[in-house]
This record gives structure tokens, C-alpha cells and sequence, in this order.
């Protein structure tokens, strides 16, 4: 879950980057297919994170078992709020 957290954070902020690159290299046609490629490999790596991640949370359930509330926070960085 951490590494499709992070892969999230990531994909989005280097979007804002990719932009103006693709602009800039719009002269070479060789330049931005090799943009888009590394695009659209980094969000099918992203899917596939996903797809993991939900794949481990339905195994947990279907075992009957329960993920603790403190991990949930922990995921987040912060410490479970008082009860």
C-alpha cells in the first residue's frame, strides 16, 4: 500500500513536469514517443500496484481477519487519534 501511495504521489507530480516537456521536445517526434512510452509505462506500473494492493486487501478479508486501525494510520504517518 505504501508503494502504490507513493507511486500515486509521484505519477501526479511529475504529470505537471511532463507537460511543458512535451512542448518543448514537440520538434523531435522520436523524443516525445520515447515520453510517452516512459508515460505510459510509469501508469501501467501504477495499475498494476493497485491491482496488487487490492488483491493482498481481498485476501485478508476473505481470511475472516481484520486489519488493525493503527496501521490504517500508519500508512498516513500519523499516530491513531485518542478513543
Amino acid at each position: 500500500m505504501r508503494c502504490d501511495r507513493w507511486g500515486s504521489y509521484w505519477f501526479v507530480a511529475v504529470g505537471f513536469f511532463f507537460a511543458p516537456l512535451l512542448i518543448f521536445l514537440a520538434p523531435w517526434s522520436i523524443a516525445v514517443t520515447i515520453a510517452w512510452t516512459l508515460i505510459s509505462l510509469s501508469g501501467l506500473w501504477l495499475g498494476v500496484l493497485g491491482i496488487f494492493m487490492a488483491i493482498g486487501l481481498a485476501r485478508v478479508l476473505r481470511a475472516g481477519e481484520q486489519i488493525p486501525e493503527e496501521y490504517w494510520w500508519s500508512l498516513l504517518g500519523k499516530p491513531p487519534p485518542p478513543m
